[in-house]
């Protein structure tokens, strides 16, 4: 007779640390299939399959979730729209960054992302931000010019493309905040999977290139991992308050390591580790700032 617990007897926060472990791997797997295929492929046909993909996991979400279908009744496609256009050139710039830099470099640079939402939420949602979290924010940002390390390589490295990225990144979950009052989490993925369907599809004819049979597989499990992965984080947020399972958002730099080293022989060197550290440090800082003020709004992902 089993003596582990089912995971229906499971505690709610402990669910929901095993599905963002889940969901953090799925993001993990998706990267490296990406990666792997922008050798061969171009960035907006791999973002075409992962968003046509994504579809499957993300409708059947909706179908399940409270309401099915209606809760894609909306008044603010305007703000959709505005939410999935920063989305979309957020998973462009990272995307493209993978076939510059090894995957770790990549995700350490986007832990940052926690860091540019502080900051920018003063100026767009017209938040207080006290001393300690400014200090916060400073300490991360020197964290993170310590894995860019600013100078002429700067560019042909593809860590500026990484800074932007995080940057739209940021303004998306800012563009999410301001929906998240009036639109469900799932009609938002919805809405932002539609748009990059449609605008990567219009692009399609000019940059296709038909994939091998041995791909094909790839590039539809980029979006099958991609959905199911979005699927799992935003139950996980359901499950338990963000304070106790978006730390684990950062087990995806082990996931990254762990891709790079065995695909493609990279692994971090002293300095990544080092201004990975602070950035994280900082980034989990600011996210229990922002538990004792209020409890955050679920993000949703952008890639």
């Amino acid at each position: 007779m089993s003596v582990l617990p089912t995971p229906a007897a499971m505690p709610p926060a402990s669910r929901g640390i095993g599905y963002m472990i889940l969901a953090v791997s799925l993001f993990g797997c998706m990267d490296a299939l990406v990666k792997w295929l922008t050798t061969g492929y171009p960035v907006l046909q791999i973002m075409f399959f992962r968003s046509l993909c994504a579809f499957i996991p993300i409708l059947w979400m909706v179908s399940r979730g409270p309401g099915g279908f209606a809760v894609l009744r909306t008044r603010r496609l305007g703000a959709h729209a505005l939410r999935s256009g920063f989305g979309l050139a957020a998973m462009f710039g990272f995307f493209s960054a993978y076939q510059l830099m090894p995957l770790a470099d990549v995700t350490a640079i986007s832990f940052s992302g926690p860091i540019f939402i502080a900051c920018l939420s003063v100026w767009l949602l017209g938040e207080s931000v006290g001393l300690h979290r400014w200090s916060a924010i400073v300490v991360g940002f020197i964290g993170m010019l310590v894995i860019v390390r600013p100078g002429p390589g700067m560019v042909q490295s593809g860590a500026l493309i990484v800074v932007a990225a995080t940057m739209l990144y940021a303004l998306a979950m800012i563009q999410i905040r301001k929906l998240s009052s009036t639109e469900p989490s799932t009609a938002i993925a919805f809405y932002f999977t539609a748009f990059c369907v449609i605008v990567t599809g219009l692009v399609l004819p000019f940059v296709w290139v038909t994939p091998a049979w041995r791909d094909l597989p790839l590039l539809i499990g980029v979006g099958i991992f991609g959905g199911t992965a979005q699927l799992f984080m935003t139950r996980a947020y359901s499950l338990a308050p963000a304070a106790a399972v978006a730390p684990f958002d950062y087990t995806h730099l082990l996931w990254s390591v762990l891709f790079g080293w065995y695909v493609w022989g990279d692994f971090p060197d002293l300095q990544t580790w080092l201004g990975c550290t602070i950035v994280v440090a900082s980034g989990l800082y600011i996210l229990w700032r922002e538990t004792m003020k209020r409890a955050p709004v679920p993000p949703l992902v952008t890639e």
